[in-house]
């Protein structure tokens, strides 16, 4: 039966959710401050991990962890005062990291990551959205012997469990494969199954058009105005107040300050992450990570987009891209990077859940309340397997994968 939706939230998990529900025939308003795909959805390295089904694990051993403390790597940088903030969540996040936790943890994440680019394929189809995808794999180079050594045995252990497939590269064929690169690196893996995208934003306003091409309403609003009514759920926006009898929160990094508020005590976090484009230099074939640095490369429409790692900080404190400037120095070092794009680089923030799944379902304290948010650096990838779950769950039709893993009931009522 037919039912009037909110979705709040126009990122690329919020325009899934609203797109899969309007595909389905029910009645979605989709309601953000800003236009689809201009916050997170916009910022990441247009991947579509199809290998990440195991999900990004805290360090667990002191080398590492201690060189995160001194700030020596670049993979994670941090304010002492957003650190501070989110120690709970942090030492949830560690403990989930536990090797044997971490198992079973990925075994649960990887039965949506399974159907990433599946279920992308569909609403690209349909949104006649083909030409900004390539699916010709991402790269992971390693600089060191040691490390691609260790990176071979992993994959092939992925590979081996989950299905996914890769090709290893020596040094020779690695410099072959990008002839950019002018000095010469150990290896790389290529994971053959992930896509990539030449605009992250462009992908969501296209799933968005789809959305209100099949008779979706977008409209700007503020998400704090949610409030519960004696028929369901209600918000303010500049076209007046819309009524629905369900909403679904889709908020990702801004999801933890509306659900506190409803009363739930959620283990959210975010992680911070900086990007910028350079141009009139060198690029690379396919995006790739390099590895034993902590930054990825992919080539976009607007230059070769370089992305860093985390940093923990509050989501508003200032700009500090100290990872960003080492990042640079390490990629000038690989290719002739070219000149930035951007005076000031982009900055926006990933949202994280502290057992490292997102959280899909039920909200557990109020009736037509939804849930879709804490996919981590996964929203891109997971945005349309996350909705056709959610959608499966509003309708209570048997979920396509399993649903319980993704619960908001998992941490308690």
């Amino acid at each position: 039966m037919a039912q009037e939706i909110l979705v709040l939230g126009a990122g690329m998990v919020g325009v899934s959710a609203a797109l899969e529900l309007t595909l389905r025939g029910h009645a979605v308003t989709l309601v953000d401050r800003r236009a689809p795909g201009q916050e997170t959805s916009y910022g990441n390295a247009g991947v579509i991990q199809r290998e990440a089904v195991e999900p990004y694990g805290m360090p667990r051993d002191l080398g590492t962890l201690l060189s995160v403390a001194l700030r020596r790597s670049l993979d994670v940088h941090y304010h002492v005062g957003g650190l501070l903030s989110v120690l709970p969540q942090l030492f949830r996040y560690w403990r989930a990291s536990a090797p044997d936790r971490h198992r079973q943890i990925s075994r649960q994440y990887a039965s949506l990551i399974a159907h990433a680019t599946s279920e992308h394929e569909r609403y690209m189809a349909l949104a006649d959205a083909q030409d900004l995808v390539r699916k010709d794999g991402l790269r992971l180079v390693y600089r060191t012997p040691q490390a691609f050594d260790q990176a071979l045995l992993d994959s092939e252990r992925l590979q081996r469990e989950y299905g996914i497939v890769f090709a290893p590269m020596d040094g020779d064929a690695l410099s072959a494969a990008e002839p950019a690169f002018r000095i010469a690196l150990a290896g790389a893996v290529h994971w053959l199954d992930s896509w990539s995208v030449s605009d992250p934003g462009a992908l969501v306003e296209r799933y968005a058009r789809l959305f209100q091409q099949q008779g979706g309403r977008l409209l700007v609003g503020n998400a704090e105005s949610l409030r519960a009514t004696a028929s369901g759920w209600q918000i303010d926006t500049t076209q007046g107040t819309v009524d629905a009898a369900h909403a679904v929160v889709a908020l990702g990094p801004w999801a933890a300050q509306l659900t506190r508020r409803l009363g739930y005590r959620l283990p959210l976090f975010v992680k911070r992450g900086y990007h910028r484009h350079y141009t009139g230099g060198a690029s690379v074939k396919l995006p790739m990570l390099d590895a034993e640095r902590g930054y990825v490369l992919s080539p976009q429409r607007r230059g070769l987009r370089l992305t860093t790692g985390a940093e923990i900080a509050h989501q508003d404190a200032r700009p500090t891209p100290h990872q960003l400037t080492g990042a640079e120095a390490e990629a000038r070092g690989l290719l002739t990077l070219g000149e930035p794009v951007e005076v000031d680089p982009w900055l926006g923030s990933r949202p994280c859940c502290a057992d490292m799944k997102p959280v899909i379902g039920r909200a557990p304290l109020h009736k037509g309340l939804w849930f879709n948010f804490g996919h981590g650096h996964q929203g891109f990838t997971l945005g349309p397997a996350s909705a056709r779950l959610l959608a499966d769950l509003i309708e209570n039709r048997a979920p396509y994968t399993d649903a319980q893993p993704f619960s908001p009931a998992r941490f308690g009522a």
